[in-house]
């Protein structure tokens, strides 16, 4: 629960640039066990949390990294803990919506119309000031797992396959789940 108050600063200041969705204390304590952090010298940096839709679904939400520590790979690891988290569970599919299709297409994300992720998807939707003129991008990756006896709930196509990453030059401290 100590992070709460890092993770609504990084949240709220995106949110205020009208990128991110607002959280309140309330919604970040309720969906505390859905987030990742990245620590450095004792201050949250960066967060992001994986959250359930289906058997076969979940949804990367709240990416947030602290500016100061932007373009030193703290974005990709949470991403990648988060699929690997998917994976553990069994998730064949992850998705986000997004303002930077591009930092998830080099994470093997492709973009797909928001109209193909199940309605559910969209429930944080309705309370956004831009739910009438959305100008965020919808993206998915298919992750190769498989999950017996469940049948997805979203479109089918094309796999694509998880892509081995090189090591980063820069040393991040260990993703963590948030506490």
């Amino acid at each position: 629960m100590r992070d709460i108050p890092d993770l609504l600063l990084l949240i709220n200041r995106y949110a205020g640039q009208g990128v991110m969705l607002p959280r309140t204390e309330f919604e970040i304590s309720e969906n505390l066990r859905d987030f990742s952090v990245i620590q450095a010298n004792d201050k949250v940096v960066g967060c992001a949390a994986l959250h359930f839709y289906s058997p076969t679904t979940g949804e990367v939400r709240s990416l947030a990294v602290d500016s100061s520590s932007q373009g030193a790979g703290a974005g990709k690891r949470l991403v990648l803990a988060l699929e690997d988290e998917a994976q553990s569970f069994g998730l064949q599919t992850v998705f986000a919506f997004t303002y930077i299709p591009d930092f998830f297409a080099k994470l093997g994300f492709d973009q797909i119309d928001r109209a193909e992720l199940p309605l559910k998807a969209w429930k944080d939707c309705l309370r956004c000031p831009k739910f009438q003129c959305c100008d965020e991008i919808a993206v998915i990756k298919r992750l190769g797992c498989s999950h017996e006896g469940v049948s997805d709930t979203l479109v089918s196509g094309s796999t694509t396959w998880p892509v081995l990453l090189p090591s980063e030059a820069v040393v991040l401290p260990t993703v963590r789940k948030s506490h």
